[in-house]
C-alpha cells in the first residue's frame, strides 16, 4: 500500500515509519518549505502530520500557527480531495476541543480552545468537515492527548530529573488524573484506521486506556530506576508561591509546569475503542515504564 506521510521528520512520524514499513510503500513528503508547490497526493493513504506544536517558550507569532496548522493543511486536504487517494488522517489535538477538562472529555465537547495553537488546529478541523467527501474516500481527524515514547521525555522530564536525582517530589498535596498516549497505542490506532475500511470518519480522541495522577508517574519512574519513591506534601500556597518567584526568575517550576504537572485532563477513547473493535497493545503503566527506560 502507498502511504505519504508530511511531518515524517517529527517524532510521531519517524515512530509511523517504522511501525507502517512492513508491506507498504511509505513515502516521506516534505511540505513546510514548498508551500507554493502542488503535491502529488496519488497514493492509498495521505496521513497529514505536519504542523507546528505548542511553543513553550512562546516566542512564536499567532502567524505561524495558522500558516502551519491551518492554512497548510486545508490545502493538503484540498488536493487530497483531487487525488487518488481513498484515506486521510490528519494529526490534530485534544486541544483543539478545550484546554480545561470538565470530567471526562469525549468527542461531543463544544470545542472552547484558548491557545493559538489549539484555535488554528480546530479551524483545520472546521475546514475539513465543511467539505463534501465523496463516497469513496474516508477522513479521519485524530485529537490525541499527550503524546510519550521512547526518547520524548516530554513533560515527563521534570518529573524524570526529581527522582534520578534523588529530589523528592513536593506537590504531594494535589490529587489529579491525566490521561497519556503512548506512540506505540497511537501508531496503532492509525494502522487500524488506514486498514479497516469499516470505521466510519470521524473525529477521534486517542488516549491510553487508564489516566493516571502525577504521583502515579512518580512511583513509576521510581520504580523503573530502582529508586526509593519520596514525595513531600508542601502546603500548596507555598508552593504556589515559589512558582510565581519561577515565573519571574529561571527556576525549575513555573506556573505553567505546576499547572501540567497537577492539572487534572482526563481523555475517553471509547469511541475509538469501539471502532477498530480492538485492545491497544500497551498499557498505560507499560507504556510510560517503555518511555522512562529510554531516557
Amino acid at each position: 500500500m502507498k502511504i505519504i506521510i508530511t511531518g515524517a521528520s517529527g517524532f510521531v512520524g519517524q515512530n509511523l515509519l517504522r511501525f507502517l514499513k512492513k508491506d507498504n510503500d511509505l513515502i516521506p513528503l516534505s511540505i513546510r518549505n514548498n508551500q507554493n508547490k502542488k503535491f502529488n497526493l496519488n497514493s492509498s493513504v495521505v496521513i497529514h502530520l505536519a504542523g507546528k506544536a505548542h511553543d513553550l517558550k512562546k516566542t512564536s507569532e499567532d502567524k505561524e500557527y495558522y500558516e502551519a496548522n491551518t492554512e497548510l493543511t486545508k490545502k493538503v486536504f484540498n488536493q487530497f480531495l483531487e487525488s487518488s487517494s481513498k484515506v486521510f488522517i490528519f494529526m490534530s489535538s485534544v486541544k483543539a476541543a478545550t484546554d480545561v477538562v470538565q470530567g471526562i472529555l469525549s468527542e461531543d465537547i463544544m470545542p472552547d480552545p484558548v491557545t493559538v495553537y489549539g484555535k488554528s488546529k480546530l479551524a483545520a478541523e472546521e475546514y475539513i468537515l465543511s467539505k463534501e467527501i465523496p463516497e469513496n474516500k474516508r477522513v479521519y481527524i485524530l485529537r490525541p492527548c499527550m503524546i510519550h515514547g521512547p526518547n520524548n521525555k516530554g513533560n515527563l522530564n521534570l518529573l524524570y530529573n526529581f527522582v534520578s536525582k534523588g529530589i523528592p517530589y513536593p506537590f504531594g498535596r494535589y490529587v489529579n488524573k491525566r490521561s497519556f498516549v503512548s506512540v506505540d497505542n497511537l501508531c496503532f490506532v492509525i494502522k487500524e484506521l488506514i486498514e479497516n475500511s469499516k470505521i466510519e470518519s470521524g473525529i477521534y480522541n486517542i488516549a491510553d486506556d487508564v489516566s493516571l495522577s502525577t504521583i502515579d508517574l512518580v512511583q513509576l519512574v521510581s520504580k523503573v530506576l530502582c529508586k526509593p519513591t519520596r514525595i513531600l506534601k508542601v502546603p500548596k500556597f507555598i508552593i504556589r508561591f515559589i512558582a510565581k518567584v519561577g515565573d519571574i526568575f529561571p527556576l525549575p517550576i513555573n506556573s505553567e509546569r505546576l499547572l501540567k504537572l497537577t492539572e487534572n485532563y482526563e481523555v475517553s477513547n471509547l469511541k475509538i475503542k469501539k471502532a477498530i473493535q480492538k485492545e491497544l497493545p500497551l498499557s498505560s503503566k507499560d507504556g510510560i515504564k517503555k518511555t522512562v527506560i529510554s531516557f
